[in-house]
C-alpha cells in the first residue's frame, strides 16, 4: 500500500498496542458516526510483529502487587477471552509459586483479586504448597516454597498468530497499514503540536498521533525534544532526578523438546509456571546462584518447545546498533546474558525432575529482546505535545491487549479511569505504584 499524504490518526508501530488501538479506534469512529477505518493509518518501519510483540513470551497474567496494574490486566484478560481463537489465546491459567519473603505480598494479590472478581486459589505453608503442586505435576521438587497463587484465568497466546488476528480485525474496519516506513521527524506548529509525521516515504499530515513502538520509544521521544531525565518525588519525599528511559535485557529462551513434554498429571495443557525462591540453585557443575531467583516457563507450540525466561538485567550503555534495532539479526548474543542458559535450565530441573540433564537442548534462536523502561518500571499512557499519545508500556506490553480499547476512547475525548494511574504527572506528584518483594523489576 502506498503511504497516503494525510490521515486523521497516525499510529506508529504495528505491534500489540498499535494494532489494538487501530482496530478499536476504527470501530469506535464507525459506531459513533464520527468517521471510519480509513481515517486511521498504521505505519511500521519493518512490518507487523517485527519488534517486541513478535518475539514476546506471550504470558497473560493478573499477578501484580499494584492495584492499578491488576485492574488493568483484568480488563485485558477480558479482551483476550472475547475472541480466543482469533487471538490464538490459550486460557490455561497461571501459577505464582513463592518463598516466604513474598508470602504476604502474594496473599494481598489474592485478596484484591477476590475483591474484583478475578478467580484464583491461594495456598499457604510449605507442605500445603508442595502437595498442591504435586497434584498438578507428580515430579514437582522445588525447594523453599511457602505459597502458591493459582490464577484460574490467564495463560498465554501465540504472539505472531495473535497479531495477525488483530491485523485482520483492523483491516476489516478499513484501517490502512503500511510497512517499511521509518519515522524521521515531526512538523510542529507554533504552539508545539504536531501537524505532520515526517517519514522515509514522505510527510503525512495528521490531527493526532499514537506512539506504540515498544523499545524504540526513546527515539520518538528524542525527536519531540522531550526530557532525557525526569524529576520523581520519592517515598522519602525527596526529589530524585532519574533517567527517563532505561534499557533492560529480557532474558528468554526455549528448551527444544516437544511442547507436549510439559503437561499436567492428567495429560492436559498445564498452567504457566512462575516460581520465585531463595533456595540455592545448583546444576551438575555446582552452585549456580544463592538466590533469590525467579523463572517462568510454559509449553509453547509457537516457539516449538518449553519456553520462558529469567530476571532481566540493566543495559548501562547500549551500542547505537542495539538502540536502533534491538531485534535485528545480529543481536541474539546481546539479548541474553552469558549465564542465562545455565541458570534457566538449572531452574527447570530444580522445579521438575523431568528436566534433569536436558540443558544441552537449549535453542539459541533469539527470544526476549530489549525493553525500554520508565523511571518506576511501570507504563505511561499519556498525551504530550498536545496531540501525541504515548503508549509506553515499560515492557508490560504484550499481555495488555486491552490498552488499545482504552486509548481509542481517550483519543475520542473520553478519559479512562483504568489509565489514570499511569499518567506522567505521577512522578512529579509522588503518586507512585507500590513495589513488591519480587526479584522482577516490573512487579
Amino acid at each position: 500500500m502506498t503511504l497516503p499524504r494525510s490521515a486523521r490518526y497516525v499510529i506508529i508501530g504495528a505491534g500489540i498496542h498499535g494494532l489494538s488501538t487501530a482496530w478499536n479506534l476504527a470501530r469506535d469512529l464507525r459506531l459513533a458516526g464520527r468517521g471510519s477505518g480509513s481515517d486511521v493509518l498504521v505505519i511500521d518501519k519493518t512490518g507487523v510483529g517485527a519488534g517486541a510483540s513478535g518475539i514476546a513470551c506471550g504470558v497473560v497474567r493478573n499477578n501484580y502487587f499494584q492495584p492499578a496494574m491488576r485492574e488493568l490486566m483484568a480488563h485485558s484478560v477480558d479482551v483476550w477471552e472475547s475472541d480466543a481463537e482469533a487471538f490464538s489465546y490459550h486460557p490455561v491459567g497461571y501459577l505464582q509459586i513463592s518463598h516466604e519473603a513474598m508470602r504476604e505480598d502474594v496473599a494481598s494479590i489474592h485478596e484484591q483479586q477476590s475483591n474484583i472478581g478475578y478467580a484464583s486459589t491461594f495456598v499457604e505453608g510449605s507442605d500445603s504448597s508442595r502437595n498442591y503442586m504435586l497434584n498438578i505435576f507428580d515430579d514437582w521438587q522445588a525447594q523453599g516454597i511457602t505459597s502458591v497463587l493459582h490464577e484460574h484465568r490467564g495463560g498465554y497466546a501465540n504472539n505472531m498468530a495473535s497479531l495477525k488476528g488483530l491485523l485482520g480485525k483492523a483491516e476489516t474496519e478499513g484501517v490502512r497499514v503500511v510497512s517499511g516506513v521509518s519515522v524521521t521527524g515531526f512538523r510542529r506548529d507554533a504552539a508545539g503540536a504536531v501537524t505532520a509525521v515526517q517519514t522515509s516515504e514522505g510527510s503525512v499530515d495528521c490531527e493526532q498521533i499514537v506512539v506504540a513502538v515498544g523499545p524504540w520509544v526513546q527515539h520518538i521521544w528524542a525527536m519531540l525534544d522531550l526530557p532525557v531525565t525526569t524529576e520523581v518525588l520519592g517515598t522519602d519525599r525527596q526529589i530524585h532526578q532519574l533517567p527517563t528511559w532505561t534499557y533492560m535485557c529480557l532474558q528468554e529462551g526455549t528448551l527444544a523438546v516437544d511442547p507436549g513434554f510439559l503437561v499436567d498429571n492428567s495429560g492436559e495443557m498445564c498452567p504457566v509456571v512462575h516460581i520465585d525462591t531463595d533456595a540455592p540453585l545448583y546444576d551438575a557443575d555446582g552452585l549456580v546462584t544463592e538466590g533469590p531467583w525467579g523463572v517462568y516457563y510454559k509449553p509453547d507450540f509457537n516457539f516449538g518447545g518449553v519456553q520462558g525466561g529469567y530476571i532481566p538485567y540493566v543495559v548501562d550503555k547500549p551500542s547505537s546498533e542495539v538502540a536502533v534495532d534491538p531485534y535485528g539479526p545480529d543481536s541474539p548474543d546481546f539479548i541474553v546474558g552469558a549465564d542465562f542458559y545455565r541458570t534457566w535450565t538449572a531452574a527447570l530441573a530444580h522445579c521438575q525432575k523431568r528436566f534433569e540433564g536436558m540443558s544441552h537442548l537449549m535453542s539459541h534462536e533469539p527470544s526476549g529482546g530489549i525493553g525500554s523502561f520508565t523511571p518506576d518500571n511501570f507504563p505511561v499512557f499519556d498525551r504530550f505535545c498536545d496531540n501525541v499519545y504515548f503508549i509506553a508500556d515499560s515492557n508490560h506490553g504484550y499481555k495488555m491487549i486491552g490498552v488499545g480499547a482504552l486509548v481509542a476512547k481517550e483519543l475520542l475525548d473520553s478519559p479512562q479511569t483504568l489509565l489514570a494511574p499511569f499518567r506522567w504527572s505521577r512522578y512529579a506528584n509522588g503518586d507512585l505504584h507500590p513495589v513488591s518483594n519480587s526479584p522482577y523489576p516490573w512487579s
